[in-house]
């Protein structure tokens, strides 16, 4: 398991998409999380980006995209108790304020529920066969 907590993990993964997200107005940022470690992060645009008429609506400043940021670490508070899933963070632009809505789903793998957590008794058949 990686020593950087999950709110730092997040926060360079959504570093890392600054630029892309820098002159957007609306999308979704999706963080995969596996053993309480982001693992695939990226943005889904979305239609309302290409604009009409060719001329493209102002996107978010690099101050927004920091609040942006900020609130997607904030939001890791609601996650508990789950390390495997992933968050969802749809964001718009309106009127020059980020609006973020966030979903967050957990995921659970039935091989680990189970999992035997007693070794298996062993009969004599077993160990002369080996």
């Amino acid at each position: 398991m990686s020593q950087v907590s999950l709110a730092r993990q997040v926060s360079l993964a959504l570093e890392q998409l600054e630029g892309e997200l820098t002159g957007m107005t609306a999308g979704t940022i999706v963080l995969q999380i596996r053993n309480d470690e982001v693992g695939k992060f990226g943005i889904r645009h979305l239609p309302i980006d290409c604009g009409s008429g060719g001329k493209k609506p102002a996107g978010m400043t690099p101050e927004q995209v920091r609040l942006l940021r900020k609130m997607a670490i904030d939001a890791l508070e609601e996650k508990q108790g789950w390390t495997h899933g992933e968050m969802s963070y749809d964001f718009v632009l309106r009127q020059g304020q980020v609006f973020v809505s966030v979903q967050i789903e957990s995921n659970y793998n039935m091989a680990n529920v189970l999992f035997r957590r007693v070794p298996k008794k062993r009969s004599r058949r077993d160990i002369i066969s080996e």
